[in-house]
């Protein structure tokens, strides 16, 4: 079975997220289980923890088809000690949060050493900070996101996701969410048939789909390579449809949140409908 959804909001409180999506559709979603843009929050209460539960039960929402998304201050490459232990602590109050809510599973960015550590260092950086605030916690596992290739950002290539979990050392506890759009920036040809099927191979001989827990669905503004991470709606970008048919035609990706980040929620009933049409529901 395919999970399709949208990054909802939670305004007015996280049980808010099972609700909206269900209103455009969705039969998947994600959602920041606070507000992204502070360091830290009170911890989820009891009270909250079950109206969220019971809200995704309502509505027919598993687990298994929810994405939830860390805050982007958190930066685990981060070369100053002293900020990357605030990122490690910031990280693990977010899989704390996911436990408490009955979700199993955090995506997160890899992070940026901003240039003052080669790639290994800030591979091994991230790694180390994973894999501390996994040790502090239970039942949630770390979801590494491809990065459009912006910068000094790593986890751009399969190739550094595959050391990513490698360097982590946590089987079981780790996965990977692939987004479009990062991997057309990044430089891989999600457009055509055969760049298709190459980078589908390609991921399955290096890091393979049982380690896949999830995707984002978002076409792309720039051109393949273009290290520009502008997200377009499906079909208005530079991958077209192509991409997104061959993976909802594809039962490797069935059983997991397929996520849309498109910039045009209006949009999101519209997109999901197609969604679901291409995979023959």
């Amino acid at each position: 079975m395919k999970y399709i959804g949208a990054h909802v909001s939670i305004a007015g409180g996280v049980a808010n997220a099972p609700v909206n999506a269900a209103a455009i559709g969705a039969t998947a979603f994600a959602l920041f289980t606070k507000n992204q843009r502070q360091w830290k929050a009170a911890p989820v209460t009891p009270e909250e923890g079950v109206a969220f539960r019971e809200a995704c039960a309502a509505r027919g929402f598993a687990a298994a088809a929810i994405l939830p998304h860390d805050s982007y201050l958190i930066n685990l490459a981060q070369p100053d000690p002293e900020k990357r232990r605030a990122a490690v602590d910031a990280f693990t109050a977010e899989l704390v949060r996911c436990r408490a809510l009955g979700l199993d599973k955090l995506n997160f960015h890899p992070g940026s050493h901003l240039g003052k550590l080669d790639d290994d260092a800030g591979i091994r950086a991230i790694a180390e900070g994973v894999r501390a605030a996994l040790d502090e916690t239970e039942g949630v596992c770390a979801v590494f996101e491809n990065t459009a290739g912006q910068g000094s950002t790593l986890g751009r290539s399969l190739e550094e996701l595959a050391a990513l979990l490698e360097a982590t050392g946590r089987p079981g506890r780790v996965g990977v969410c692939l987004d479009s759009c990062h991997a057309s920036a990044a430089g891989y040809d999600l457009a055509t048939d055969e760049g298709i099927e190459e980078f589908l191979a390609r991921f399955e001989a290096l890091i393979g789909f049982g380690q896949l827990r999830g995707m984002h669905f978002n076409d792309a503004k720039g051109p393949i390579g273009s290290r520009l991470d502008r997200h377009a709606p499906l079909g208005d970008g530079t991958l077209g449809w192509k991409f997104f048919a061959r993976v909802m035609g594809d039962p490797r990706f069935d059983g997991i949140p397929l996520i849309l980040e498109t910039p045009e929620p209006e949009r999101w009933p519209e997109e999901i409908a197609e969604l679901r049409r291409l995979a023959g529901a």
